[in-house]
């Protein structure tokens, strides 16, 4: 009984990935194009976490955020906790795939010294740590990872009062001192995943 419950389960998830496909890929490796993250091996907990902040608003609300204001409705057609759980369970099991790099001007043994800060919460090698509350950076792309950090940086993210983990990413991001540490510690974060 336990064994079909959870390939209904599974069943539902893949079904509400359906509406994930056009952006984020059948096998989430994203899509620069549509401004849409890898998010394939991301942690069941992160995914639903993330969604939960679309769909509160404490992600994807600030104007400035076009990709995230993109985001938001999407989160709509998730409509209970179950669905949530459900597509959260299916994209944590996409398999991660390396993703080749398109930033060339990050220098990784600079980002190597940048990246000290980072790795308490998102480890030495990039996998994260859901106690912490913090996603694996392997296999993402570059150019959502300087994004990131930018939102990040100015305020468009993490600057929401009710998003605790986002709040915690702010400062860390503001370390960074100029566009040419963002490359080099997102430089550093792609060998990581090689």
């Amino acid at each position: 009984m336990v064994a079909a419950l959870s390939s209904a389960e599974d069943e539902r998830g893949k079904q509400l990935y359906v509406n994930c496909l056009a952006c984020h890929g059948a096998d989430g490796s994203g899509n620069k194009l549509l401004n849409a993250p890898a998010i394939a091996g991301l942690s069941e907990k992160y995914v639903s976490a993330q969604i939960m902040k679309f769909k509160a608003g404490h992600r994807g609300g600030d104007p400035r955020d076009a990709a995230g204001m993109q985001m938001r409705p999407m989160m709509a057609l998730l409509t209970s906790d179950a669905d949530v759980a459900a597509v959260s369970k299916y994209v944590a099991s996409l398999e991660s795939k390396p993703i080749a790099a398109t930033i060339t001007d990050g220098d990784p043994e600079k980002g190597k010294a940048l990246y000290m800060t980072c790795q308490a919460c998102h480890g030495a090698d990039g996998k994260g740590n859901d106690m912490l509350n913090s996603p694996s950076l392997l296999n993402q792309h570059d150019w959502y990872l300087v994004s990131q950090l930018h939102k990040f940086k100015d305020g468009i993210r993490g600057a929401n009062p009710e998003d605790i983990t986002g709040s915690q990413m702010r400062p860390m991001a503001m370390i960074l001192a100029d566009e040419q540490a963002v490359k080099d510690v997102v430089a550093y974060v792609q060998s990581l995943s090689q």
